[in-house]
C-alpha cells in the first residue's frame, strides 16, 4: 500500500514537473530582444529657467529635492519685503525617454518630456550625452522630433502598429524615475483607445508598467520592432502605475515625425463638425438598427462639411469604406488624410443611406484659429406638452450663434423640458429630426411628437450643440 501511494505520488510529480515545465516555455523570452534594442534607447534631460517664486535668502538651498518637495517648501517660506519687485529666476529640470529612428541621428519622444525647454540634452547608452535641437513638435499627438550630431549610430527598427493584436506581448524600455534603460513587459490590453484629451491619437493600452520617466520611451512587439511611444498612464492620486498604460501608434507617430522633418510642422485633415455618439435613444429616433456612428450635432459655415451639403442630424458611418463605430473613430480617420482629398462619408439621413464626397479640409493650427472656425424677436409660445416657453431668435442671436434657425428658451415650467435639464437661454434648432423654423413650428411639431417613443432635441448652450434625448407618454 505504501509503495502504491509513493508511486502515485511520483507520477503527479512528474506530471505537475512536465506542466510548469510547459507553463514556462510557452513564456516568451525578452533577453535577446532587450539585447538588440536597448542601444537605440536613450535618456532625455531638459533644462528650463523659470520664475524663482521663492526670492527668499532665508530659504535654503532646494535644488537638490525632487521638485514635488522643492514646490513645496517654496510655498511654505514666506517671501522677504526686501526681495518685493525682484525677478529671479532657478533652472528646472525634467527627465524621460526616447529612441533613435535612423543612423544620422533623428530621436523621436513625447513633446511633453521637451515643452518649453531651453536646453536639450541626450544620453546614450555609453553615458557620452549630446546637444539635441528640437526639429519640431505636435502637441495634438504628443510627439517631438530631436536631433544630435553624429554619425553611425544604433536605429530602433520600426514595426507596424496597425498589425498589433489585443492579446500580444510587448516590451517597454525607458528610465522611470530615473532608472535606465528599466525593461518591463506585458500584452496589448486595446488598440484604437480614445481619451478625453485626444481626438487625433488611436491608442495602444497595455497593461506594461509605465512610470514617469518612461514618457517618450519606445514599445516593441516580440519582433524587435517598435510599435508605439509611451505616452500617458491612468492613475490615482498617486501618480503610480496602476495597470493601464498608454501608447501612440508608431504608425501615427512616424506620419508626424516624417512631416515635421520635412517643413517643421504637422497638417491634418479637418471636416468642420461638431459630433457626438450615438446612444440607444438616439440610434432609435434616428432609425439606425443599433448605437453606431457619429452624430452631426453642429456643422461650421463655410466648412467642408458644409460645403458637401452634411446636415445638422446626419449621422455618419463610414468614411472610405472604413466604419466608424464610435464617434470618436471619425476624428481618427479624417485626421491621417491629406487637406484636398477626397472622402466618401457613408451618411444616415431621416432613415436614408445615402454617399456624400468631401474635399476635407485642414484642421486649423490653434485652438484660437479652431474657435473662429466655429462661431429674434417675436411673442413668446407656450408648449404646455414639453413644459417650455419659446420665442424667436432675434437677428443679433442668429448672427452670435451663427444659426439660421430656432427658438430660444424664455421659460422652463414642469414636464419633460425640466426633467432633460433645459434652461432659459438654450436655443432649440431641431426636434424629432425637424428643423424648426419658428417658435410656431415649434408649437406644430410639438402637438404632433410620438408617444412611447425616444425623440431627438438639438440644443445650443452657450454656443456648443448636442443632442438629447426624451419620450412623451401622452
Amino acid at each position: 500500500m505504501l509503495f502504491r501511494n509513493t508511486r502515485s505520488l511520483l507520477i503527479a510529480g512528474i506530471l505537475l514537473s512536465g506542466v510548469a515545465a510547459q507553463a514556462q516555455a510557452d513564456l516568451p523570452d525578452f533577453t535577446s530582444l532587450v539585447e538588440k534594442a536597448s542601444p537605440a534607447v536613450v535618456n532625455i534631460s531638459t533644462r528650463q529657467k523659470v520664475a524663482d517664486r521663492s526670492a527668499n535668502q532665508l530659504i535654503p538651498d532646494l535644488e537638490g529635492l525632487p521638485p514635488i518637495f522643492r514646490e513645496f517648501f517654496e510655498r511654505g517660506f514666506p517671501r522677504s519685503p526686501s526681495d518685493s519687485g525682484k525677478n529671479r529666476q532657478r533652472e528646472a529640470q525634467s527627465l524621460g525617454s526616447g529612441f533613435i529612428i535612423s543612423e544620422d541621428g533623428y530621436v523621436l519622444t513625447n513633446n511633453h518630456v521637451v515643452a518649453d525647454a531651453d536646453e536639450i540634452t541626450v544620453r546614450l547608452p555609453d553615458r557620452s550625452e549630446l546637444t539635441a535641437k528640437l526639429v519640431g513638435t505636435d502637441p495634438r499627438t504628443d510627439v517631438a522630433l530631436l536631433k544630435i550630431e553624429s554619425k553611425n549610430l544604433p536605429a530602433v527598427k520600426i514595426g507596424k502598429s496597425s498589425d498589433l493584436k489585443v492579446g500580444e506581448w510587448v516590451v517597454a524600455i525607458g528610465s522611470p524615475f530615473g532608472f535606465d534603460h528599466s525593461v518591463t513587459a506585458g500584452i496589448v490590453s486595446a488598440t484604437g483607445r480614445s481619451l478625453p484629451s485626444e481626438n487625433y491619437v488611436p491608442f495602444i493600452q497595455t497593461d506594461v508598467a509605465i512610470n514617469p520617466g518612461n514618457s517618450g520611451g519606445p514599445l516593441f512587439n516580440l519582433k524587435g520592432e517598435v510599435v508605439g511611444i509611451n505616452s500617458q498612464i491612468f492613475t490615482t492620486r498617486t501618480g503610480g502605475f496602476m495597470g493601464l498604460s498608454f501608447a501612440i501608434p508608431i504608425d501615427v507617430a512616424m506620419d508626424v515625425a516624417n512631416q515635421l522633418k520635412a517643413g517643421g510642422k504637422v497638417s491634418r485633415g479637418w471636416l468642420g463638425v461638431a459630433i457626438q455618439e450615438v446612444n440607444k435613444d438616439l440610434a432609435e429616433s434616428f432609425g439606425l438598427e443599433r448605437p453606431a456612428g457619429a452624430l452631426v450635432a453642429q456643422v461650421m459655415e463655410d466648412g467642408p462639411a458644409a460645403k458637401a451639403g452634411l446636415k445638422v442630424g446626419d449621422v455618419i458611418l463610414s468614411v472610405n469604406g472604413k466604419p466608424v463605430v464610435m464617434s470618436a473613430d471619425l476624428p481618427h480617420l479624417i485626421g491621417t488624410m491629406k487637406p484636398g482629398s477626397k472622402a466618401e462619408l457613408g451618411v444616415v439621413r431621416g432613415g436614408d443611406r445615402k454617399t456624400l464626397t468631401v474635399t476635407v479640409g485642414a484642421l486649423p493650427e490653434t485652438d484660437e484659429e479652431l474657435l473662429a472656425a466655429n462661431k429674434g424677436s417675436g411673442s413668446d409660445l407656450n408648449s404646455s406638452r414639453l413644459g417650455v416657453r419659446v420665442s424667436e431668435l432675434s437677428a443679433e442671436q442668429k448672427k452670435t450663434l451663427d444659426v439660421q434657425t430656432g427658438v430660444v428658451v424664455s421659460e422652463v415650467t414642469n414636464g419633460p423640458a425640466a426633467l432633460i435639464g433645459l434652461r432659459p437661454g438654450d436655443v432649440i434648432t431641431h426636434l424629432g429630426n425637424q428643423p424648426i423654423e419658428s417658435a410656431r413650428s415649434f408649437i406644430k411639431i410639438a402637438a404632433e411628437l410620438p408617444a412611447n417613443r425616444s425623440v431627438s432635441m438639438r440644443v445650443l448652450r452657450q454656443g456648443r450643440a448636442s443632442f438629447i434625448t426624451f419620450r412623451l407618454t401622452e
